[in-house]
């Protein structure tokens, strides 16, 4: 259980509410459904559910119906046809069965659940018997289900029995405070995987980003991102002498691309906006009509171009290559619409 208390990491006012919510509902023996963004830790969170209720001691089952074919669902859950294989129903009976993404779940199988749910029994895909199972039903979605069953694709009958309780993870853009706490949680982890000692923390135009950027990936983003910066300054120096200067978004930002027209919105840190990318180009086409401010403004948007360049879009190290402050390079982004 200490394992699962790790981590869900935060302090923030936002998250701390969420606390509470998941602690009051954990010893309700009642179907919960979770909600949140992709990668807010929606599993997580069902998990602690499960580890904070009467049922800590029993088994936890867990199915993504986003992974699994629609048409081995049904068995993976009540049974195959022959009735060799155990269904994850009675698995997890006298625990707990998380269902991730269920608005993937067909219909049919929707209402199949809706009856385990209300009854607590089930009658095995083979029709040879019917199943008593003692079981908690934990589910949870990354869309609007409501909007779901307004289209016809899910059971309102089973929203309004899953969703006895609802706990709405908050976007970690909503959490400011508690990036540097995962991120230093996520950089330790790395360090232990690279079975090194100790490690010298980030630079301060990195923890900057970190707590700016806004993670539209949530959790699961910071971690990918922090993890990398980590093994890449590990493989450049052959350990750390200083702390982590560079964040890398985007690991396929290269200078050969595998398809023509990608993107370039994500490098390091620095973020370019597609409008800004735009009236660049309209900029290098038009430069004969301008005025003198607007050709001033395309020359000073070249030079950090070319600071960037030089620096590996690291602000830190462009920002002594055009011998600026480090805070009036970041004016200069901001003027030319560069940082969000």
């Amino acid at each position: 259980m200490a394992d699962i208390t790790q981590k869900l990491i935060g302090q923030s006012p936002a998250w701390l509410v969420t606390l509470d919510s998941i602690s009051g509902l954990a010893a309700i023996d009642k179907p919960i459904l979770v909600v949140g963004e992709h990668g807010t830790g929606k599993t997580s969170v069902a998990r602690r559910l499960h580890f904070l209720s009467p049922r800590w001691e029993q088994v936890w089952q867990a199915v993504n119906c986003a992974a699994v074919d629609v048409s081995t669902l049904e068995a993976r859950l009540f049974g195959s046809p022959s009735g060799q294989a155990e269904s994850l129903l009675e698995a997890a009976d006298g625990g707990t069965l998380f269902i991730d993404n269920i608005e993937f779940m067909p219909l049919h199988v929707q209402e199949k659940l809706l009856g385990v749910i209300e009854t607590g029994t089930f009658e095995t895909i083979s029709g040879d018997e019917n199943v008593s199972v003692d079981i908690r039903i934990l589910s949870a979605s990354a869309v609007d289900l409501y909007a779901e069953v307004i289209a016809g694709h899910f059971s309102a009958n089973l929203l309004s029995v899953l969703a006895f309780d609802v706990i709405t993870l908050p976007p970690l853009r909503a959490r400011k405070p508690d990036i540097m706490p995962m991120a230093e949680k996520f950089a330790q982890n790395m360090v232990k995987l690279l079975d090194e000692e100790s490690f010298p923390g980030f630079s301060a135009e990195v923890i900057e980003f970190l707590q700016e950027y806004e993670w539209p990936c949530n959790v699961r983003e910071l971690k990918s991102v922090v993890e990398r910066a980590v093994g890449r300054a590990w493989n450049d120096e052959g350990g750390w002498g200083t702390p982590i200067t560079s964040i890398v978004l985007d690991p396929f930002d290269t200078n050969w691309q595998l398809a023509k027209g990608r993107s370039a919105t994500k490098g390091s840190v620095v973020i370019k906006d597609s409008v800004s990318l735009e009236n660049t180009v309209n900029i290098a086409n038009d430069i004969k009509e301008m005025s003198f401010a607007d050709r001033t403004d395309a020359f000073e948007f070249s030079l950090i171009q070319e600071a960037l360049t030089h620096g590996k879009n690291h602000q830190g190290k462009a920002s002594k290559y055009l011998g600026l402050t480090y805070h009036q390079f970041r004016g200069l982004l901001r003027k030319h619409g560069l940082k969000k």
